[in-house]
């Protein structure tokens, strides 16, 4: 696996950036996963950041696509062809109109635990913003909602706005006046009058500090569909079977509680295991 793993630092830098933001993983499923997730978060946040800025960035280009042989890599579909977690949430974070939140947190001022939390001023701030790349403008509403660990709303507000065009609109920044940074989170969503085009959330410090709560996934299974229901927040829930490589319309999403159905596109598990970020111990 290390031969397989191209670069000097290998495994040594995938568990730095892991201390960084996740706690530790108990076993070797668990270790895969979330190194996926580090992988899709930081392509996420450099993209979404560089489609807010569109006219100064003109594009970006991702490394990469897939694999020659099995590996620990940089890919986005591994050698047998399955999709990463980087390939769902680039469907996502490169959809032609899209939202996506730049929030500044715990994580701004005091990156390192040992720096004395009493001595260092923070503050829990979102920016949001919406990339229109298609021929035409779209107009809509951007959607947002301070939130309780078990998905419960504590403040909401929304916005009208009109995106031109092959361009991006970012909003006024918002304040959440130093919010519990370990039991509170945001939500966000664009709708139009063709329903929801884009969602998302974000935390104001590390994913190893919050608190997620148990969100008790459970899934069914109808035809063609899997609809997944959690009781709590859940962020980056991924589906996956033991039996069968599927590919879904949606996975390794986040959910403020309630259910969400995706569509098989490929493949056809007997058997579902669910995980999210609450699962990484």
């Amino acid at each position: 696996m290390e031969m397989h793993f191209r670069d000097f630092g290998a495994n040594g830098k995938l568990l730095t950036y892991l201390s960084n933001n996740f706690l530790y993983p108990c076993d070797f499923g668990t270790l895969i996963y979330a190194t996926q997730l580090l992988q899709a978060e930081a392509i996420r946040t450099a993209v979404e950041h560089l489609r807010a800025y569109r006219g100064p960035c003109m594009g970006t280009l991702i490394w990469q696509i897939n694999d020659i042989y099995p590996a620990t890599s940089w890919a986005a579909i591994d050698y047998y062809g399955r999709y990463k977690a980087l390939h769902y949430a680039s469907k996502r974070f490169y959809a032609p109109i899209a939202i996506a939140c730049e929030e500044i947190g715990e994580c701004d001022t005091r990156p390192y635990v040992c720096m004395q939390p009493d001595l260092i001023d923070y503050s829990t701030r979102a920016v949001l913003s919406v990339t229109n790349e298609t021929m035409q403008e779209v107009s809509g509403s951007v959607l947002w909602q301070l939130r309780s660990a078990d998905g419960t709303v504590l403040e909401s507000g929304s916005e009208e706005v009109t995106v031109p065009a092959l361009s991006a609109v970012r909003l006024a920044e918002k304040d959440f006046n130093k919010t519990d940074i370990k039991n509170n989170y945001i939500s966000f969503s664009f709708v139009t009058s063709e329903g929801e085009l884009s969602s998302g959330t974000a935390i104001f410090t590390a994913f190893k500090h919050f608190n997620f709560q148990n969100p008790n996934l459970r899934y069914e299974i109808n035809g063609d569909e899997i609809t997944v229901f959690a009781d709590a927040y859940a962020k980056y829930v991924e589906i996956d079977s033991p039996d069968s490589d599927f590919i879904l319309s949606d996975n390794y999403f986040d959910m403020n509680g309630g259910s969400k159905t995706v569509k098989l596109k490929k493949g056809k598990p007997k058997n579902i295991r669910l995980r999210s970020v609450y699962d990484i111990r």
